[in-house]
């Protein structure tokens, strides 16, 4: 794959399923109701739909990374959580490429990284993918 710097990477939108809130709280052991109950959201004020956790949402990122990248590995990756996102909205990953290396490890690649709800900025923050060297 040919990089530029600048490059904007993506993957089609995703809805994020409330009902994979269950199952993302069984694996990571997150008991807290704002994923999973709607009168709990309610009750704290943060809307009428449940939320999802945080490592759900920087999934759909590693996830365009690793489809973007098959033979590739994630070397480092840092975020910072900006909003909620809530069941039944509209996801889309992206990174902007802003540095191509050949090293010893291979080729490292840089990117700036975001995650997008219904237009919202929810995720940003940095990624490092290593693959193979051309």
């Amino acid at each position: 794959m040919t990089l530029a710097l600048g490059q904007k990477l993506t993957t089609p939108e995703q809805i994020v399923r409330p009902e994979m809130m269950h199952v993302w709280a069984q694996v990571l052991r997150d008991p807290n109701p704002i994923h999973t109950d709607v009168k709990a959201v309610r009750a704290r004020g943060l809307g009428d739909r449940v939320i999802n956790q945080g490592p759900g949402n920087v999934s759909y990122i590693m996830n365009m990374l690793l489809a973007t990248f098959p033979q590739g590995r994630l070397a480092g990756i840092k975020m910072r959580f900006l909003d909620n996102v809530f069941g039944d909205e509209r996801v889309t990953p992206s990174a902007v490429v802003q540095g191509v290396e050949d090293t010893a490890e291979g080729r490292r690649i840089s990117l700036t990284i975001a995650l997008h709800a219904e237009g919202r900025l929810v995720l940003d923050g940095d990624a490092v993918v290593l693959t193979p060297s051309a």
